[in-house]
């Protein structure tokens, strides 16, 4: 994915949060820091990138102005067209698993990584 991405000068990250914004629209900030599963201040210095090559504008929420909202620039949305479909890799990688087994692989990372997360809050 980051060799595919690296032409556009666009990392992974900065790749999930196009690919939100280009689906799902204008989006809450915090509510990117729950579906990408990344910390607070990670998505605030990528969001922060994205605003400085124009791709992403971050504007305050009419409802709660301490919150914020993104969306794509029409920059954002020329690039995203321009980006290689990146399910190929997804064809790539588990062609020929079978989806179960593949949900169960997911199921035991996620459950890992909850436990992991339970037991560093703890320490």
């Amino acid at each position: 994915m980051e060799a595919l991405l690296r032409p556009y000068d666009l990392g992974t990250t900065q790749w999930y949060v196009l690919s939100q914004l280009a689906h799902d629209g204008e989006t809450k900030q915090r509510d990117l820091v729950i579906s990408l599963q990344v910390e607070r201040a990670t998505l605030s210095a990528i969001i922060a990138v994205l605003v400085r090559k124009g791709l992403v504008e971050q504007v305050p929420d009419p409802v709660d102005q301490r919150q914020k909202l993104l969306r794509m620039t029409a920059a954002g949305a020329k690039l995203w067209k321009a980006l290689p479909d990146l399910a190929q890799i997804h064809d790539v990688a588990f062609k020929g698993i079978a989806a179960a087994d593949i949900a169960a692989a997911v199921r035991v990372l996620q459950t890992a990584t909850e436990r992991l997360e339970k037991f560093i809050e703890r320490s």
